[in-house]
């Protein structure tokens, strides 16, 4: 027994009369009489009771008939199904991001996909660039929002924002109700940096801008994400020098500073594999690239 053939029956089933059966299938009444006299054989079990003036269902053919309007169902369902997820309706995306991109664009892209999407299921999983990248080529995420990009001849880079850094101080060092800060004051105050490793990093980044700029920074303490970083600062245990868009989200015990001269600047990326094929990857890019744009 074949899904036609169940289509066949299934019709003849509701219509108790082969003309119309046949109408409805959009076939001649000949070809559908071989083809449950057909499955009728195939299953050894008569499956209508027939006469000049009427058919009706035998008793295997009611239980045909019941399990079969379920299997088609079920067909249907896993069809429509199948259909939504391959145009990106229902499903799952798997998010990697920086720690630094959750103070900016992040939550904007987020919400915005959320409210066009709101059947997909999103996982949104916290990782450095090296862990981003092993977690990109073994295909356990998605997408992947990298500072300042994961590269790799077999990923996408769309750059979203390109930012200033700034410097986060305690609130309780003195800084005379300057805006500013300047690197060569702040030899005295360890420099927290992070991620410890896997190296080259974003320390390794902010390290080499420091030594371009004649500040070669003698104390240096190191934690394992931004966060750390952060609750480091506001207890007073050193400065950090951060993405500006990290000044976007007010912190107990802490204030921001600019520097000048201006060190560098850093980017923030959305990457993802150029053999991806997913409509929920498509639909991701398309909404991050037109909320960057409409911010920055």
């Amino acid at each position: 027994m074949n899904f036609r053939q169940l289509t066949y029956f299934t019709a003849l089933a509701e219509e108790l009369h082969f003309g119309r059966a046949a109408e409805r299938l959009g076939m001649a009444q000949p070809p559908l009489s071989r083809q449950i006299k057909q499955l009728e054989e195939e299953l050894g079990a008569q499956l209508f009771d027939r006469s000049r003036s009427a058919i009706s269902l035998t008793q295997a053919g009611e239980r045909l008939y019941e399990r079969g309007v379920s299997i088609l169902r079920q067909i249907e369902d896993a069809r429509l199904e199948v259909k939504r997820i391959g145009q990106g309706a229902e499903g799952r995306l798997r998010i990697g991001f920086v720690g630094s991109s959750t103070f900016g664009i992040l939550p904007t892209i987020i919400k915005s996909f959320r409210a066009n999407y709101p059947e997909v299921n999103l996982s949104l999983l916290p990782m450095n660039n090296a862990q981003l990248h092993r977690a990109l080529v073994a295909r356990e995420i998605d997408v992947a929002f990298g500072r300042p990009a994961l590269v790799d001849a077999e990923f996408v880079t769309r750059e979203l924002l390109e930012e200033k850094l700034i410097l986060a101080l305690p609130d309780t060092v003195d800084t005379g109700g300057r805006i500013v800060a300047k690197l060569e004051r702040l030899a005295t105050h360890n420099l927290i940096l992070y991620p410890e490793y896997p190296r080259p990093s974003f320390a390794d980044f902010i390290l080499d801008a420091c030594e371009k700029a004649g500040f070669p920074v003698p104390l240096r303490v190191w934690c394992m994400d931004l966060q750390t970083a952060l609750s480091l600062v506001s207890v007073g245990e050193g400065v950090c020098i951060v993405p500006e868009s990290v000044s976007s989200a007010p912190r107990k015990g802490m204030k921001f500073l600019r520097i000048e001269p201006e060190i560098a600047r850093t980017a923030l990326s959305l990457n993802y594999r150029y053999d991806e094929q997913s409509a929920h990857v498509r639909n991701f890019v398309d909404i991050a690239q037109k909320v960057a744009r409409k911010m920055f």
